[in-house]
């Protein structure tokens, strides 16, 4: 028997991405929160690069297609019963985060979960077009399909925003139909059909399939509105997303981004900034945040932000907040580098050895009385996380490189930053519960 299908809908979840042109350094920015159950754990997972012996496959979360000759190296966040991933980077600088969308089309009950489909998408590309080409092609030959919830029969469409350090793309696909826009200067995705006429291309038969049912008239010279023909709104209402993608595209119009401003957006909170208030009405958009406390519909479980630079893998710096990024840090992290084991520790149940779970007990601590222990959590962190990006932006010249040396390096910066993160989330969490 499977599991009641959700009363209220299932979003995940947000997602921006500044190109070289807009950015205070030149650097490309990728970031996005993942909106989950409020105690599914979300872990790090890396694997390393690897090659595969002719027609072996690959079992996914729940079917198996063909495996390829070669897979990347990819560092990542996963819901810690899945075998896909929310967000993540792989060694080329390539970077994939997918989203939730609500289509007219029905869901499959067994395809690729868009979880799925990052990994892979990672896996199998050197480059942002190379990506969006794998994620098309598994869309179509394999389809959408299966619950994205432990708990929940809750099969669902995906978006999935692709960069790397030049170029930068927004997919969505409704089943196996599909619409892609490369992206100039800087753009967001949430949990709805933002596609409109300014497609770069589209699916085959995403015409033809919406003129068979009526979502679009007859061809008559007037360019495809994928969003016109394919966005529902019957399931999940506007105000669900309409706030948080309204946010992220003010946000990325001004010039000169740069990390700790993007990191202030994916923290955002309406009205209360970087520091949640809570006690809005769900019928109030300002419910949904960037920074998302709206269980069962989403709660925000994990962050990314990368700076994408040409060159090395050493150049891409993966930063990453367990759990809700407005009562955590974020940690400098590379795709090479070691990962320290209660990054990568989640199991279902809180434990002491998880990273994940103290973070998410802070979170519990929060909650008692967010309007009194939110703004100084928030102000503990930022004591902390200012000095520790300036330090990583200084010691990037000395841990560049492909040598064993060199990746030392790199893990030695990535345990110390987490030994001094660590020592402080214990002293904080023990404090807070204190206010």
């Amino acid at each position: 028997m499977h599991p009641p299908i959700p009363a209220l809908p299932r979003v995940s979840c947000d997602s921006l991405v500044a190109l070289p042109a807009r950015t205070r350094d030149g650097t490309t920015i990728f970031a996005k929160n993942s909106d989950r159950p409020a105690l599914e754990p979300q872990p790090l997972f890396q694997t390393t690069a690897a090659d595969h012996p002719p027609g072996s496959h690959r079992k996914c979360q729940y079917i198996e297609i063909e495996q390829v000759a070669h897979t990347h190296a990819v560092l990542g966040s996963r819901p810690a019963w899945l075998w896909g991933l929310e967000h993540g980077l792989n060694e080329h600088g390539v970077a994939i985060g997918n989203h939730t969308i609500f289509t007219r089309d029905a869901v499959a009950a067994e395809g690729l979960l868009g979880m799925d489909l990052v990994r892979l998408g990672l896996e199998r590309a050197a480059t942002a077009s190379q990506a969006a080409d794998v994620i098309i092609e598994l869309i179509e030959r394999y389809g959408q399909g299966g619950s994205g919830y432990a708990d929940t029969t809750w099969p669902y469409h995906n978006s999935f925003l692709i960069a790397d350090p030049g170029h930068a793309f927004l997919l969505e696909a409704s089943a196996s139909r599909w619409a892609l826009k490369a992206i100039e200067g800087a753009a967001s995705a949430s949990n709805h059909v933002a596609i409109g006429t300014d497609w770069s291309r589209l699916g085959h038969d995403a015409i033809e399939h919406a003129v068979a049912r009526d979502w679009w008239p007859e061809p008559t010279g007037v360019r495809f509105d994928f969003a016109r023909a394919y966005r529902s709104t019957e399931l999940a209402p506007e105000v669900i997303s309409s706030g948080r993608y309204s946010t992220t595209c003010r946000a990325l119009g001004n010039t000169g981004l740069d990390l700790p401003g993007i990191l202030r957006v994916l923290r955002d909170h309406y009205d209360g900034g970087e520091i949640w208030l809570g006690g809005t009405s769900p019928e109030d958009e300002r419910h949904f945040s960037v920074c998302m406390h709206a269980d069962p519909v989403g709660t925000t479980t994990a962050s990314m932000a990368v700076e994408l630079r040409p060159g090395t893998q050493s150049g891409c710096v993966y930063w990453a907040a367990m759990c809700n990024p407005c009562i955590s840090i974020y940690l400098p992290l590379f795709v090479d580098g070691d990962i320290p084991p209660e990054l990568v520790s989640a199991p279902m149940q809180p434990a002491g050895d998880s990273a994940w779970w103290r973070f998410r007990e802070l979170l519990s601590q929060v909650e008692k009385a967010p309007r009194t222990r939110a703004a100084y959590v928030r102000a503990f962190w930022s004591e902390l996380e200012t000095p520790l990006i300036d330090e990583t932006r200084r010691a990037l010249a000395d841990v560049e490189g492909e040598d064993v040396a060199a990746r030392r390096a790199r893990s030695e910066l990535v345990a110390g930053a987490w030994a001094r993160v660590s020592e402080a989330l214990a002293e904080l969490t023990a404090h807070v519960s204190s206010l």
